[in-house]
C-alpha cells in the first residue's frame, strides 16, 4: 500500500525534510524490505567497486587485467585460476569487518517486526553479523566455499589461509572455489525468487548503495511498484521514481536512525 501523506521529494529538497519523510514512511510501514549493494559496506571500511575509493579505480598492481569484473569472472577462474585466487584473497578477504549503523539499524527493524526482508548484492557477511535472519544473497556468500567437482562444502579461512596458490579440494578432484555469484554466472534462483516475492509483498522498499545500472540485479526495483527510497552518492536510473531521494553519506542517516529506534 503507497503512503500518500508525504509528497515527492528530491535530493535537492532540504535534508531535514527528506529526512523527517523517511522517518514517516518507516513508522507507517509493515513490511520493509531494504535491496543494498556495495555501498551499504564502505562504512565498515571495505571498498565498493564504482566510487572514488573503488576497486574499479584502484586496481592493485601486478595484475595484468584492467578491471575487477576481469579477474572475478567464471573465465578468470577456469583459464588462469592461480592469478583469480590471487586477486580474490587480495580484494575480497571480508572476515574481519564488522558491521556497521546500516546492518545495525536493519537488524533492530527485523528484530520489531517491520522488516520483511534485506536483498543484498553483497557478499561480505555483516548483515548475519548484525543480527538479521531473514536475507537473500543473489550474489552468494563469501562465507562458504565449495569444491568445483565434488561439490563439498569449506568455510571460508579454506581459500583465505590455504598456503596455496591454487586451494584444492581432499578429493583431488578439483579446486575449492568461492560460493559467491562471479561475472559471467547466473544469480542463485532460489535466492532471486525468494528475494522477488518478499519485494512484491514489500509497503515500502529501501535502496541503498547501489548505482542500479548493474542487470539483472536491478531489474528487482524494476517491478516494485509501490513506495520507493532510493539512497545514494550518485544518481541513479531510478531516481525520477523515487518518493524520497538521498545523495548523502548513508552513514550519517542511519546512524541517526538507529539512534533514534
Amino acid at each position: 500500500m503507497v503512503d500518500e501523506t508525504v509528497n515527492f521529494l528530491t535530493a535537492s529538497d532540504p535534508f531535514e525534510e527528506r529526512y523527517a519523510a523517511l522517518k514517516k514512511k518507516i513508522d507507517n510501514a509493515n513490511h520493509i524490505v531494504f535491496f543494498g549493494g556495495a555501498g551499504v559496506s564502505t562504512g565498515s571500511g571495505i571498498p565498493d567497486f564504482r566510487s572514488a575509493n573503488g576497486l574499479y579505480k584502484n586496481m592493485p598492481e601486478g595484475f595484468e587485467y584492467e578491471r575487477p569484473e576481469d579477474m572475478l569472472s567464471r573465465k578468470c577462474l577456469i583459464a588462469d585460476t592461480a592469478n583469480f585466487f590471487r586477486f580474490y584473497r587480495n580484494s575480497l578477504d571480508v572476515r574481519h569487518y564488522e558491521p556497521n549503523s546500516v546492518h545495525k539499524y536493519l537488524a533492530k527493524l527485523e528484530e520489531i517486526g517491520k522488516m520483511e526482508a534485506v536483498v543484498t548484492q553483497n557478499v561480505d557477511m555483516l548483515h548475519e553479523k548484525a543480527g538479521t535472519k531473514k536475507i537473500y544473497k543473489i550474489h552468494g556468500t563469501a562465507a562458504t566455499n565449495r569444491c568445483a567437482a565434488c561439490g563439498k562444502i569449506y568455510d571460508a579461512d579454506a581459500i583465505f589461509d590455504s598456503p596455496d596458490a591454487i586451494p584444492m579440494c581432499t578429493c583431488g578432484g578439483s579446486y575449492i572455489r568461492p560460493n559467491v555469484v562471479l561475472f559471467g554466472e547466473k544469480l542463485p534462483k532460489e535466492q532471486c525468487m525468494g528475494a522477488t516475492r518478499a519485494i512484491a509483498r514489500a509497503d515500502l522498499l529501501i535502496v541503498a548503495g547501489t548505482s542500479l545500472s548493474v542487470y539483472p540485479a536491478a531489474g528487482f526495483v524494476n517491478e516494485y511498484v509501490g513506495d520507493l527510497i532510493i539512497i545514494n552518492q550518485s544518481e541513479t536510473p531510478f531516481d525520477r521514481v523515487a518518493n524520497i531521494v538521498f545523495r548523502e553519506d548513508m552513514n550519517t542517516i542511519f546512524d541517526r536512525l538507529l539512534a533514534e529506534a
